[in-house]
């Protein structure tokens, strides 16, 4: 290791510190443009730890996986919290540099497709280059599911074998399966601790969208968003998404 590795360097602070461009001569977008910025910087770690723990539960090693599955849930829960700074932004705040942001919107953001969509999330958004990398291969979920299949448990066909890229139907038998776990968890200790840190997960990624349309809606109400979307009205629509629908529903069969 070179002795003239310095925190700067190490970090390329140059480089990340000259990266926010502010369009307009308004104090608050810097802030704006900051809390996207990090977003997206804990949207990319996100997507390592989920390609992580996609290899380990493919190959059988759930305790293995658990690691990068709760660091995901965490990783959500900051993402979450910054909605709080950015609410300290008014409306009049943030008229004053809208207009500088043109069609751009988050709904454009490629890493948050990517990680619903390695979650299990499929069909939605503006595709790009990661979520169509990611589209044609087994979720998260589907994973989840095959690691329980190879546990002995009967999971239809159509929950194992299918077009990875469509979205996913919730299945009775799928459900039925994960009841069992949940029924003897000591006996499915792995896959029962698997399949909770797939709801932190949920949990996580529904509270943030709770979070954002309360947000969006303290700073423009009911407008359209940037980049022609219907604002509160899509957000609202996208909080009861679940990226692991048997394992809320099975809860009601317990």
């Amino acid at each position: 290791m070179s002795d003239d590795m310095t925190y700067g360097r190490y970090l390329a602070l140059d480089q990340l510190l000259s990266a926010q461009h502010p369009i307009s001569d308004e104090h608050d977008e810097l802030l704006f443009v900051i809390i996207h910025q990090t977003k997206e910087l804990w949207l990319k770690q996100a997507i390592a730890e989920l390609r992580v723990a996609l290899d380990l539960v493919r190959n059988d090693k759930l305790v293995e996986a658990y690691k990068s599955l709760a660091r995901v849930s965490r990783i959500q829960a900051v993402m979450t919290l910054s909605w709080e700074v950015l609410t300290t932004m008014t409306p009049s705040d943030y008229s004053a540099f809208r207009s500088v942001l043109g069609g751009s919107s988050g709904f454009q953001s490629d890493q948050f497709r990517a990680v619903e969509t390695l979650l299990g999330l499929r069909g939605g958004g503006v595709p790009g280059p990661l979520t169509t990398e990611f589209a044609a291969l087994p979720s998260l979920w589907d994973e989840a599911n095959a690691a329980l299949a190879r546990a002995d448990f009967d999971l239809p066909e159509t929950a194992l074998n299918r077009d990875w890229s469509k979205p996913y139907q919730p299945s009775p038998e799928v459900e039925a399966a994960w009841v069992q776990v949940y029924r003897d968890p000591h006996r499915w200790w792995e896959l029962y601790q698997l399949a909770e840190k797939l709801v932190d997960i949920d949990d996580a990624l529904a509270t943030w969208r709770h979070k954002h349309v309360l947000t969006v809606s303290r700073v423009i109400g009911m407008k359209p968003g940037t980049g022609g979307t219907p604002g509160v009205p899509y957000l609202q629509s996208t909080v009861a998404k679940r990226a692991f629908p048997e394992l809320w529903s099975l809860r009601t069969l317990l």
